[in-house]
C-alpha cells in the first residue's frame, strides 16, 4: 500500500480562510492582521481585553527520543483534533519549526500524516518572517556592540571577554568559531567570534518568555554581551540598543493564527530547541490560546527530562502557569530501541527488548506524578507492527504506576484516533487534580538546583561542574543571578549527558562545563557534554530532496 508524505497530505487539503478560523477561536476581527488568506497575527491586546478566562491547560511531552521516532507534535495535534470531535472548545499552541532541521535531519515541526497544522509548507519555512526578525535584532546588537568597540570603547570592553555571538537560523558547522574584523583598522577589531542558530540565541528565549512590549524591552535591555576589563557586566541598555531591537520585533511579538487539517485554531509563535534552549512556544501565544479555548493543548521540545522540565520549572514557574494535565508520548518502536535492539529489528515482537526499554518511559511517567504533582496519561503512537503482546506488557506497567494507557492513531486517522485520548484528558481534567511543585526551589545555589535536577528528573548521582564551571557559578553568585533558575543544555538521546547511555541509567554524573547568564531571559544556561550552539548538517540533508516547480508547487518537504 502506498502511503501519502506529509505534505501531499497538507497539499490535499481545503483550508478555511483565516478570518472563519478566527471566528471560531472567539478572535474578533479588530485583532487579526492577515497574512493573505490562510495565516494571520494577532493582536496580543486580545489577552487583556477579552473576558474570556484561561481554560484547561494540556502539555503533551514524550519518552527520550530515538530515531524510530515519538510523535509528540502529531500527538498534540491529533489530541486537540480528537477533543474538537468529542464536543471541546480547543486551541492548539505550538513552536514555529527552524530553518535548520527543517533543511537538515530532523524535518519540519507541522506534526504530520493527518495530523498536521496548515499552510505546512509556509509555517516550516519562512512563515511570517518571526524567526527572521529575532535573527535581524540578535545581529543589530552584535554589529552595535563592535561598533562601540571601533569607535573609542567609552564602556571599557574587554574584547577577549565578549559573549555575544551573531545567529543565523542555519545548521552551519562552518561558523561555529570564526575569526572576524579582519582588513585594517577601518574594518574593525580583529577576535574570534563565532555564530548560534537563531532558535538558540537569547533574543529567541526572552521573545517566548516576554508577556507584552514593556517587557519585552526591560528583558532586552538587561541581555549581557560582554565584560569590561575590571569584570563588570555590558548590557544592551548600555550599549543604547534596546529601543531598535524591539522595533525589528514589533510584529513578530504578535502570535500567528493557522488551523489544524481539520479545523482547529493553532496559534504558531516561537521557537528554541529544548536540548540546547527552553523548549517552549512563546508565553504570549499560550495565554492566547487558553483565553480562546476551554482546552489549549501544548508541546514541549525532546524528551520530558529537557522539554517538560524547562516549561515547568522555567516557563509555569515565570508566567504563573500550571498544567491541568500531561500526555506522555510512547512508541513500541522507541522502547525497544531503548532495550537495546537495533532498527533493523524493530518490526518484529520483542518483548525482551521492551522490558528492557520500558524503565525510560516509567521513570518519565514517575517523574512528572511524584516530582511535579501532576496528572498524566500515557499516549502509545500505535504502529502496524506493533503486536497485542507489546501493547499490553505497557498497559500493564503503567497500571502499576496508576497511570493509565491510551492506544493513539492520529497519524493515520486524525482527530478520529485521538478521540479515546481526549476522553482520558477530560476525565483527568475532571477527576484528577494535581498538586504542582517544582523540581527545585529559587533559594538554591546553582550547584543544589542542578543536583535536583541530576537527581530528581534524570535519575543520576549528581552534578560535577569543571574547574572552569565552577568559578563561573562563584562570579555568578556574586553578581546576584544565584537566584534564577536553570536551563540545562544536554543531549536529547539520554537521561544523562552521555547519548550512548539508553532506557533509564542509573549512577551516572553529569559534567557541566560552562555556566552562562542569560540575564534577559532572566535564566542561568548550563552547558554540558558535547553539546553546541550551532548544529551542521548531516551527510545527505533533508536539502537535496526539496524542489519547487514552475507553478510554485514545493515537493520533498517530508
Amino acid at each position: 500500500m502506498a502511503y501519502l508524505s506529509d505534505i501531499e497530505i497538507a497539499q490535499q487539503c481545503r483550508m478555511k480562510p483565516i478570518a472563519e478560523i478566527a471566528e471560531k477561536a472567539h478572535v474578533d476581527e479588530k485583532y487579526v492582521e492577515q497574512y493573505g488568506r490562510y495565516k494571520a497575527k494577532i493582536d496580543p491586546a486580545l489577552i487583556e481585553e477579552t473576558d474570556r478566562k484561561p481554560g484547561k491547560l494540556i502539555l503533551v511531552t514524550a519518552i527520550t527520543p530515538t530515531p524510530a521516532g515519538e510523535g509528540k507534535t502529531t500527538t498534540t495535534i491529533g489530541l486537540a483534533d480528537g477533543l474538537s470531535r468529542i464536543g471541546k472548545d480547543v486551541t492548539v499552541a505550538l513552536r514555529e519549526p527552524s530553518l535548520g532541521p527543517v533543511f537538515g535531519v530532523k524535518g519540519g515541526a507541522a506534526g504530520g500524516g493527518y495530523a498536521q497544522v496548515v499552510p505546512m509548507e509556509d509555517i516550516n519555512l519562512h512563515f511570517t518572517g518571526d524567526f527572521h526578525a529575532i535573527g535581524a535584532a540578535n545581529n543589530l546588537l552584535a554589529a552595535m556592540l563592535d561598533n562601540h568597540i571601533q569607535q573609542g570603547n567609552a564602556l571599557g570592553i574587554d574584547t577577549r571577554k565578549i559573549v555575544w555571538k551573531r545567529c543565523v537560523d542555519m545548521n552551519d558547522r562552518q561558523l561555529r568559531f570564526v575569526v572576524d574584523g579582519l582588513g585594517g583598522r577601518t574594518n574593525g577589531m580583529p577576535r574570534e567570534d563565532g555564530f548560534d542558530i537563531t532558535v538558540a540565541s537569547e533574543i529567541m528565549a526572552v521573545f517566548c518568555l516576554a508577556s507584552s512590549i514593556h517587557d519585552l524591552k526591560e528583558r532586552l535591555g538587561r541581555i549581557i554581551v560582554a565584560y569590561t576589563y575590571d569584570d563588570r557586566p555590558v548590557t544592551a541598555n548600555d550599549l543604547k540598543a534596546t529601543g531598535a531591537m524591539a522595533a525589528l520585533l514589533k510584529d513578530a511579538l504578535k502570535p500567528n493564527l493557522v488551523q489544524t487539517l481539520e479545523g482547529t485554531p493553532a496559534f504558531v509563535h516561537g521557537g528554541p530547541f529544548a536540548n540546547i534552549a527552553h523548549g517552549c512556544n512563546s508565553v504570549m501565544a499560550t495565554q492566547m490560546a487558553m483565553r480562546m479555548g476551554d482546552y489549549t493543548v501544548t508541546e514541549a521540545g525532546f524528551g520530558a527530562d529537557l522539554g517538560a522540565e524547562k516549561f515547568l520549572d522555567i516557563k509555569c514557574r515565570m508566567a504563573g502557569l500550571v498544567p491541568d494535565a500531561v500526555v506522555i508520548v510512547a512508541t513500541v518502536r522507541a522502547l525497544k530501541m531503548h532495550g537495546g535492539l537495533d532498527k533493523k529489528m524493530l518490526d518484529q515482537e520483542n518483548l525482551t527488548a521492551l522490558e528492557k526499554g520500558i524503565p525510560n518511559l516509567l521513570r518519565h511517567v514517575s517523574n512528572i506524578r511524584n516530582v511535579y504533582g501532576l496528572p498524566c496519561v500515557v499516549a502509545v503512537n500505535r504502529f502496524p507492527t506493533d503486536t497485542d503482546a507489546e501493547i499490553d506488557f505497557i498497559v500493564k506497567k503503567c497500571r502499576e504506576l496508576g497511570v493509565n494507557t491510551v492506544l493513539s492513531t492520529v497519524w493515520a486517522e486524525g482527530g478520529k484516533g485521538g478521540e479515546a485520548l481526549a476522553r482520558e484528558i477530560v476525565r483527568l481534567c475532571e477527576e484528577e487534580k494535581g498538586q504542582f511543585r517544582f523540581s527545585y526551589d529559587l533559594d538554591m545555589s546553582i550547584e543544589e538546583k542542578l543536583n535536583a535536577i541530576v537527581t530528581k528528573v534524570y535519575g543520576g548521582a549528581g552534578v560535577v561542574l569543571t574547574p572552569a564551571a565552577r568559578k563561573q557559578a562563584a562570579r555568578l553568585s556574586e553578581l546576584g543571578f544565584d537566584r534564577m533558575p536553570v536551563c540545562v543544555a544536554k543531549t536529547q538521546y539520554s537521561f544523562s549527558d552521555d547519548p550512548t547511555l539508553l532506557g533509564a541509567p542509573e549512577g551516572f554524573t553529569v559534567t557541566v562545563r560552562n555556566l552562562k547568564v542569560s540575564a534577559g531571559a532572566g535564566f542561568l544556561v548550563a552547558l554540558t557534554g558535547d553539546i553546541m550552539t550551532m548544529p551542521g548538517l548531516p551527510k545527505s540533508p533533508a536539502a537535496e530532496r526539496i524542489d519547487v516547480d514552475d507553478n510554485g508547487r514545493i515537493t520533498g518537504l517530508f
